[in-house]
């Protein structure tokens, strides 16, 4: 009969993200498993490693839950309508993840570093939008054009939404998230309809 864990993930996660936020990626596993009560080794039986802690703990997860809700939008129903919930998808997972990472920064603690073959996250997004993007424009449902371009405009105007909604009181923005969207879209939508 295997033995029942006496931590839980979720507590090893908690702990781990209080070092992280003191100390970035560079907080120890050692740190971690102390603070959690457990071994090291404990932390490597549950995790593969430094890094898929680190994301784990921040709640930045491998592939954001926008991406899986979008790629079911493929090539079905109205494009505009369509790009209109991936965004407002995405501003939800970015006031999410954002004040954990805006918090990591301030404090000096970086994020950890992706050896050659691996991006950091905000890159991996704008890949997978690329990709939504450019199936669209395979299908004839986009005017051929640059889909990075329209990936990164979309992402970077999303993520400067919720820096400024971060910084700034609700009040003081100028449009409620919806209108916001739906605006980004409309004249987004000028340069890249298929008709």
């Amino acid at each position: 009969m295997a033995r029942i864990p006496r931590i839980t993930n979720q507590q090893i996660l908690e702990a781990a993200r209080e070092v992280f936020l003191q100390k970035g990626f560079s907080g120890s596993t050692q740190e971690i498993a102390q603070k959690a009560g457990i071994s090291e080794a404990s932390i490597f039986k549950r995790f593969i490693n430094k890094e898929e802690l680190f994301f784990a703990a921040m709640g930045i997860p491998e592939t954001p839950p926008w991406v899986k809700e979008m790629e079911s939008l493929s090539g079905k129903g109205e494009l505009k309508a369509n790009l209109i919930q991936v965004c407002l998808w995405i501003l939800e997972f970015y006031r999410d993840v954002m004040p954990r990472i805006m918090m990591l920064r301030s404090r000096g603690n970086l994020v950890p570093k992706l050896g050659v073959k691996l991006e950091s996250k905000p890159i991996q997004d704008v890949k997978l939008l690329t990709a939504f993007l450019d199936h669209e424009i395979k299908q004839g449902r986009l005017r051929t054009c640059e889909p990075q371009a329209i990936a990164h405009i979309l992402l970077g105007s999303l993520m400067n939404y919720i820096f400024l909604e971060q910084i700034s009181s609700p009040e003081s923005l100028p449009t409620d998230e919806l209108v916001f969207v739906q605006n980004l879209v409309d004249i987004l939508w000028q340069g890249i309809s298929p008709s």
